[in-house]
């Protein structure tokens, strides 16, 4: 259950605080941006199973790439794509959460 709530609560509260903090004028969109990070997760559909409990998304998953990774970091240099870099390396934070549960 601890590991639920950090993983999800990462996934959820995160991208809130950091829009909350730092965008404070565009809470909502720059909350909404950051939260589309969970679309990286369409990756798991190409795994069988396609959930294991007892599996590290991280370096498992294309999207969750160590090259994938380090694309995600890039996107935080330029300001137009900072705010998908926050809500892709937030999301990966939260699965590195994750993984240190197993």
């Amino acid at each position: 259950m601890v590991q639920f709530i950090a993983h999800y609560g990462c996934h959820v509260f995160l991208p809130l605080i950091v829009a909350l903090i730092w965008y404070k004028p565009q809470v909502m969109m720059a909350y909404s941006i950051m939260l589309a990070g969970f679309l990286i997760d369409i990756d798991h559909l190409l795994a069988t199973p396609m959930f294991s409990p007892n599996r590290c998304s991280i370096n498992f998953h294309p999207l969750h790439s160590y090259y994938a990774i380090g694309v995600y970091v890039l996107l935080l240099i330029p300001k137009k794509t900072r705010l998908i870099g926050l809500g892709l390396v937030i999301h990966i934070i939260a699965d590195v959460i994750d993984c240190s549960f197993m």
